[in-house]
């Protein structure tokens, strides 16, 4: 299991934002947990110096995309870049450093797997450059895809048929916990046993990382197969958490 660093983007700065509160339609609903001054390609170095790579940079929202490949600049070959990806912008991201890009909303279109722009997207990264982000919320009777900022509900359950199917089109898996994501509440451990069990490509887990307890529980539960990026909880996002501490957890785990 590895730790994943992140680098979130709002407004062309660093920020740490509750995801769930990212609303189009609703002015003053963005719940903001860290922002700082301090530069995208000063975590990317700090990153890069610590041996952490294939963290993400996402860009939440437009107006993101000058600060997004200075960090991919800082750190070639170390991070994935994700936010408003498409067939159209792909190679710009991958020829200014990243390793891989990540979408989730062109993928996935009117509630369903749109597999014409899965084809697309493919081949504009390349298959083994390409993630799938699959953030989802729990719906009734299972997990459920949710895009555009998390605000809209797909159809598309995770299951081991949805995930093997998904996993032939792509390298990895990143799946924020929707509904726990930015809160510092604790892991979702169904989630993460679901992920372990059913997917079969590498995978990153978000959401409600707060302690080394976490990330042990994340392990556990996993079985080790599930990587996991801590944010809020961080102190160098202004959480409690020890960056340090968990470098040190991430390579006594290698």
């Amino acid at each position: 299991m590895k730790f994943r660093p992140c680098i979130d983007l709002h407004g062309g700065k660093v920020k740490q934002i509750v995801g769930s509160s990212l609303m189009d339609a609703k002015a003053g609903a963005l719940i903001t947990n860290f922002e700082t001054n301090l530069s995208p390609e000063h975590f990317a170095e700090m990153y890069k110096t610590d041996g952490l790579a294939g963290g993400h940079v996402i860009m939440l929202g437009p107006g993101n995309e000058q600060a997004a490949l200075r960090a991919l600049a800082a750190f070639p070959g170390g991070l994935h870049a994700g936010g408003g990806i498409t067939p159209d912008n792909a190679r710009e991201y991958l020829d200014a450093g990243a390793s891989h890009v990540i979408v989730t909303s062109f993928v996935f279109k009117n509630g369903i797997i749109d597999y014409e722009n899965l084809e697309a997207m493919a081949k504009a990264a390349g298959k083994g450059r390409l993630i799938l982000d699959l953030s989802c919320k729990y719906v009734g009777n299972g997990y459920y895809i949710a895009t555009d900022r998390w605000q809209k509900l797909t159809t598309v359950r995770l299951s081991s048929t949805t995930l093997e199917e998904l996993a032939r089109h792509c390298d990895e898996f990143l799946v924020h916990a929707v509904d726990i994501e930015g809160k510092q509440g604790g892991i979702d451990g169904k989630l993460i046993e679901l992920l372990s069990a059913s997917s079969p490509i590498c995978l990153t887990y978000a959401g409600g990382v707060r302690s080394i307890a976490d990330l042990d529980e994340v392990d556990i539960k996993g079985k080790g197969r599930v990587d996991a990026t801590v944010g809020s909880a961080l102190d160098i996002f202004g959480g409690p958490l020890p960056y340090r501490k968990v470098v040190e957890w991430h390579k006594n785990h290698q």
